[in-house]
C-alpha cells in the first residue's frame, strides 16, 4: 500500500463482505456490521461476472472459517485474538466472548487504521474496551514490537487470523510473521489464506489469477507470494506447528457451500489453512 493512504484492497474486501450480506441467501458468514461500516453494495453487483461471485464467496468463507477456528480456540481457553491486516474487519465490535475476557488486537498499517477509525465514527460504532489498535509500519518495526507496545502478553497463548495478506508479502516477511506465531505458547493458533503456485492451477484458475493479479497491481498492491501447499505444510510442521488443516476449493465448497440453490461457491485456487503451536 502507498504511505499515508488506506489500502485499496482493504476497501474492496470490505465492500465484498457487505455485498455478501445483501445479495446471498443463505449467508455463509453472518456479519450485521459489514454494511454499516462499508456501505451498501453497488446496484450492479447482482449482474456481476461469475468470477466476482466466486471472489465474494471466498472472502465471506475465509472470515467464517477464521471465526469457526477462533471459537475452538476460545473453547480451549485462549483469551487473546490478533487480527493481522484487519482492514474493516468487524469482529471486535460484535465480539460474543467479550464477557469471557477475549481481547482483540487489530494490527494494520497506521494509515489504514486512521481510515477505519473515521469509518467507525461515521457509522456510529463505538470502540470497545476489549479491543486495541496495534498500528504497525512493517518498514520501521516488527509485529512483535507493535503488539507488545499495544499491551499484548506474549507469555499467554493467542489466536491469530491473517486473511487477505500473504499474497502481497515477500517470503522473508511471511517467514518472520509465522515464526513469531510459532514462538508463542503451546496451543496458540493461526488461520490464513494463501495463493498456490501458478503451475499447480488449472487453465481456468490461471485465468482467474491473472485477472485478479492485474487488478491489484493497478491498485499498487501487486501479488508477490505463492506456495506449493505440500511444501508449505512441511515447512509449518518443521517450525513447530501441528493440527494442520489445509483446505482447497473443493473441500471448502463441500464444507460450506453444499446444497445451495443459488450455486454460490469458490472456484479459484485459494486455500484456507489453520494450525496450532505444538
Amino acid at each position: 500500500m502507498r504511505n499515508a493512504r488506506p489500502s485499496r484492497t482493504a476497501q474492496r474486501v470490505a465492500m465484498r463482505r457487505a455485498a455478501h450480506q445483501s445479495l446471498d441467501d443463505p449467508k455463509v458468514f453472518e456479519d450485521p456490521l459489514a454494511v454499516v461500516i462499508a456501505g451498501e453494495p453497488d446496484g450492479q453487483a447482482s449482474a456481476e461476472h461469475p468470477y466476482s461471485r466466486s471472489l465474494r464467496a471466498f472472502i465471506a468463507v475465509r472470515s467464517r472459517y477464521a471465526e469457526d477456528q477462533l471459537a475452538d480456540a476460545v473453547e480451549r481457553g485462549i483469551r487473546q485474538y490478533v487480527v493481522l491486516g484487519a482492514g474493516l474487519d468487524t469482529f471486535a465490535y460484535r465480539n460474543p466472548w467479550r464477557s469471557a475476557g477475549l481481547h482483540v488486537f487489530e494490527v494494520d498499517h497506521p494509515a489504514t487504521q486512521e481510515w477505519k477509525r473515521a469509518q467507525l465514527r461515521e457509522a456510529g460504532i463505538a470502540i470497545p474496551e476489549e479491543m486495541t489498535f496495534a498500528a504497525v509500519d512493517f518498514e520501521r518495526e516488527s509485529l512483535e514490537e507493535g503488539l507488545l507496545t499495544a499491551g499484548f502478553d506474549k507469555r499467554k497463548p493467542a489466536f491469530f487470523s491473517w486473511l487477505g495478506v500473504t499474497p502481497y508479502l515477500s517470503r522473508p516477511a511471511f517467514d518472520a510473521t509465522i515464526e513469531f506465531i510459532a514462538s508463542m505458547p503451546t496451543g496458540s493458533g493461526v488461520v490464513f489464506d494463501f495463493a498456490i503456485e501458478r503451475r499447480l492451477l488449472t487453465p481456468t484458475q490461471q485465468l482467474a489469477l491473472d485477472t485478479m493479479a492485474a487488478l491489484v497491481a493497478r491498485a499498487g498492491e501487486p501479488f508477490q507470494l505463492f506456495f506449493d501447499p505440500a511444501a508449505l505444510v512441511s515447512d509449518l510442521a518443521r517450525i513447530g506447528f501441528g493440527n494442520i488443516e489445509d483446505l482447497n476449493c473443493d473441500q471448502i465448497n463441500a464444507r460450506y457451500f453444499a446444497g445451495r440453490a443459488d450455486g454460490l461457491a469458490v472456484s479459484g485456487g485459494g486455500h484456507l489453512l489453520s494450525c496450532r503451536v505444538s
